[in-house]
């Protein structure tokens, strides 16, 4: 399959993550050759994060944990009588975390990946066993041993967790923490990805790396990782300062269980609208929901002037090829009479960026430099 389309993405990312993206006019990708474009971030890890830790502590460094610590989390409170030795990280974004504060070794089992393991983290990651790309067991989860599981989505540590109920976890004496990014402002108690009552912020995730800090009393390391991430946010923001795009109508496209059927797309709420306001750009997405399934006829209405559609390696379901995406835009009658798609103006960003974690800040750049490009900012 050979298809004609517009691929924009960031040029002034993070040295380690440039070489995984490229920017260009009218391309060909070919279903044989698609460009690997998970980025990845430089970050904090082993003696460099000790290092910097030091560094940013300055005069004043974070107090210690005084253990038991007791944290409230997600509408629980756990207690440590320790820092954990053996975690379970069900969720990409919690492996990451995790690994950025050099506590790699702790890891002993992770699972749901959506993309390759950021590079700085490759060496570590081959020594963690890989449970399941998607849902682990509950069994499998134990079989670790484990005196920490984090989780993060609550559909899969919550009230209707489909690996466990933190309940289940509590029973066997395992404690469980869960992403405040997927419970802060967030209704999960309904089936799907939830409903976000508040826009997300990166708030949630410093504060995520910040109590990681405190349970494995590391709080050093996690000042000066968040410190980074944040400089990093406010440097982007200000890089696209003049490249606001207001108003320009978007639709962000994550996956759809049958590629002809209804999509997958980015709620008013949630990590690629935060993207979004950002920019100034309009999602036309209007609903709560984290990922409402909307029908094209829909998205018809509102003739996106981009798309953005998302790519990654899992594949539970068939959209979640992006070769399949984009040849269903060329090809669909409905989609590929939008303005997006008639004008080239689709954006292939990773599925990184569309996650409460360390690449959030990433897709910022990379938005905002396609949708320069294209000649629609001001």
């Amino acid at each position: 399959m050979v298809m004609n389309t517009v691929c924009a993405v960031a040029q002034s990312l993070t040295a380690a993550r440039r070489p995984f993206y490229q920017k260009c006019n009218i391309v060909t990708l070919k279903a044989s050759a698609v460009p690997a474009i998970r980025h990845v971030t430089r970050l904090l890890q082993g003696a460099a994060a000790a290092l910097l830790g030091t560094l940013f502590a300055g005069s004043a460094f974070a107090a210690p944990t005084q253990y038991p610590l007791t944290l409230e989390n997600c509408r629980e409170s756990v207690t440590f009588a320790a820092p954990p030795k053996r975690v379970v990280a069900i969720g990409q974004t919690q492996t990451e975390i995790l690994y950025a504060l050099g506590l790699g070794d702790r890891v002993v089992g992770t699972a749901v990946w959506f993309s390759p393991v950021a590079k700085p983290y490759e060496a570590v990651n081959a020594k963690v066993k890989r449970l399941a790309d998607n849902d682990p067991s509950f069994e499998a989860v134990l079989a670790q041993e484990p005196d920490l599981v984090t989780a993060m989505f609550e559909w899969h540590v919550g009230p209707n967790g489909i690996v466990g109920k933190r309940a289940q976890f509590a029973g066997v004496k395992v404690p469980t923490y869960v992403s405040p990014a997927d419970c802060v402002g967030k209704d999960n108690s309904g089936a799907g990805d939830g409903v976000r009552t508040q826009m997300f912020t990166m708030e949630l995730v410093y504060r995520n790396i910040r109590e990681f800090g405190q349970i494995f009393d590391v709080p050093d390391r996690a000042e000066a990782l968040v410190a980074e991430l944040k400089a990093r946010e406010d440097k982007a923001v200000a890089a696209v300062a003049s490249l606001k795009a207001r108003d320009v109508p978007v639709v962000v496209w994550f996956s759809s269980r049958d590629i002809k059927g209804d999509g997958f797309m980015a709620g008013k709420n949630g990590v690629p609208a935060y993207i979004l306001s950002k920019l100034g750009a309009r999602n036309i997405i209007t609903t709560n929901e984290e990922w409402p399934l909307v029908g094209w006829e829909s998205i018809a209405g509102a003739n996106p002037a981009v798309i953005v559609a998302v790519k990654m390696d899992r594949r539970r379901f068939p959209a979640d090829d992006i070769e399949k995406k984009l040849d269903f835009l060329k090809t669909d009658p409905v989609a590929s009479k939008l303005d997006a798609v008639r004008n080239q103006r689709i954006v292939i960003l990773d599925v990184g960026a569309t996650r409460a974690g360390l690449d959030t800040v990433d897709g910022i750049e990379a938005l905002a430099k396609a949708i320069s490009g294209f000649g629609l900012s001001p």
